[in-house]
């Protein structure tokens, strides 16, 4: 078995890598055997009553690093469901539906094809974190390689069970329910001409089936799973992977597109014109469709510290309670769990639901774009229009920076009468702008996100102000 371990495999959500150079089988068995440890601690009980699900994406080495994964959970004496190949918002659902200890998925989500990783959970479908949970893997793993690799010792605990499922079925059913399908197969007119992208990875036999069955006329993009990727990459929020979804939904005339990134648990929307609808505006639209759903007022719905204002004055308009929670999934499920949130959505495309067992999806928000466009008898861009008009915002922007500690803190120095937060980063507000600036987890970048309410001119000035000062001394970055 593999001697080193890269700690950099460790992420701040998930475990990720270069397929064959950071993580190969030999390490991926190793952390299967060290995940059902961590999870035992966490759920307190013995490996031995832990039932873990399990499943893979389309890339190309996913196959083999699952039944590697597998058989480290298995020597360590874990009961396994496998669910196979799946998006990872399936085994979510696994996990939550199922009501398991913990859940393992194989994939590198929207990264390119030399990549691999896991996302794990625990049980509710929570995910860990570098925080919480993935940090003690590696120490775990560590230990292992520390240890003699010799055969098992007769104390070693009894293998555990491993149990195939298939879970399509279920899972479109279950989703389904979030919406009233009539209302989209209703429409009067010609069907709804949608293009679909799937990137090439699992959302076309994730979603296909359910888009079909609502009467749409689909224009299908890279809608078969493909680990070469033969297209574009499986990253929706990169504008270069977006030109060709742009292109068909106006050389068609479709109502909208919608693009899924590689595992599919993100979705992206362009509406008719061609436009990209921004994270946090889509945010918005579904927070106030869900909070009209509701059967009770003052539901909590989350957005993270990156988000325009849109998304709080939208939800206390619609009768909700609006908080700002840090970024990334494992912070949201932790903290919808905790206060019972309705919904939460990120900038960045992660939209969570309290009754999909607060995880994130990418189905759920096309089935209720769906429904809120029939519904509501107009246009996406007609929907958004309030929101373009009012909110300017600059987008997510990386700057290369030697020192990102010492930067926010000049960042607060010269920003000291706004109000200041350092939930996440740094937030500063003033009455009529604002912005957050975040280190990245991963490399030496400061991502700035900056919104005005006067104008777009506005926006880009003090946009390019609070860069200037960002890059000061510093190697600008993309």
């Amino acid at each position: 078995m593999s001697a080193t371990l890269s700690p950099d495999i460790f992420k701040a959500y998930d475990v990720r890598g270069i397929y064959g150079e950071q993580i190969d089988g030999d390490i991926a068995e190793r952390i299967g055997r060290a995940f059902p440890g961590v999870l035992s601690a966490l759920a307190g009980k013995p490996v031995s009553e832990l039932h873990i699900g399990l499943g893979h994406d389309m890339r190309l080495s996913s196959p083999e690093l699952s039944a590697r994964y597998r058989d480290g959970m298995l020597d360590a004496g874990a009961n396994v469901i496998d669910a196979g190949q799946v998006a990872t918002e399936m085994l979510y659902f696994l996990v939550g539906s199922r009501e398991l200890d913990g859940g393992l998925m194989v994939t590198a989500s929207h990264n390119p094809r030399a990549y691999t990783g896991a996302k794990l959970l625990r049980e509710g479908a929570l995910a860990l974190s570098g925080d919480s949970g993935i940090q003690d893997v590696r120490r775990a793993v560590e230990a292992d390689l520390a240890g003699s690799p010799g055969a098992p010792s007769a104390g070693a605990p009894a293998r555990g069970s491993v149990e195939q499922v298939d879970i399509y079925d279920e899972f479109r059913a279950t989703v389904l329910r979030f919406i009233d399908p009539d209302i989209v197969r209703g429409r009067t007119g010609p069907p709804r001409k949608v293009v679909v992208d799937g990137g090439s990875g699992m959302a076309g036999p994730m979603a296909g089936p359910l888009l079909e069955n609502l009467g749409l006329d689909l224009i299908e993009t890279s809608w078969t799973p493909d680990a070469n990727f033969p297209e574009q990459g499986p990253n929706p929020l990169l504008e270069e992977n977006r030109r060709f979804i742009v292109e068909q939904v106006l050389s068609s005339g479709a109502d909208l597109g919608i693009a899924w990134d590689g595992d599919a648990d993100r979705c992206f929307f362009i509406d008719e014109t061609g436009e990209f609808v921004p994270g946090d505006f889509l945010t918005a639209l579904l927070a106030e469709s869900l909070l009209g759903k509701a059967p009770k007022p003052g539901e909590a719905i989350l957005y993270d510290v990156r988000a325009s204002w849109a998304v709080p004055d939208t939800v206390r308009r619609a009768g909700g309670v609006p908080y700002v929670n840090r970024v990334g999934h494992a912070f949201f499920k932790t903290r919808m769990r905790s206060e019972g949130s309705l919904f939460g959505g990120e900038v960045s495309g992660h939209y969570y639901f309290r009754d999909f067992y607060c995880a994130d999806s990418g189905t759920l928000p096309a089935l209720l774009v769906l429904e809120l466009l029939s519904r509501e008898g107009r246009s996406l861009s007609e929907l958004l229009a309030p929101y373009r008009e009012r909110y300017f915002i600059s987008g997510e922007i990386n700057s290369e920076v030697a020192d990102p500690t010492a930067k926010m803190e000049e960042i607060a120095e010269h920003f000291s009468d706004a109000s200041q937060s350092r939930l996440d980063g740094i937030s500063i507000d003033y009455e009529d702008w604002h912005f957050n600036v975040r280190p990245s987890n991963t490399e030496p970048l400061l991502r700035l996100c900056l919104e005005s309410l006067i104008s777009k001119e506005d926006m880009e000035q003090r946009r390019d102000e609070v860069l200037a000062l960002i890059r000061s001394s510093a190697t600008a970055g993309s």
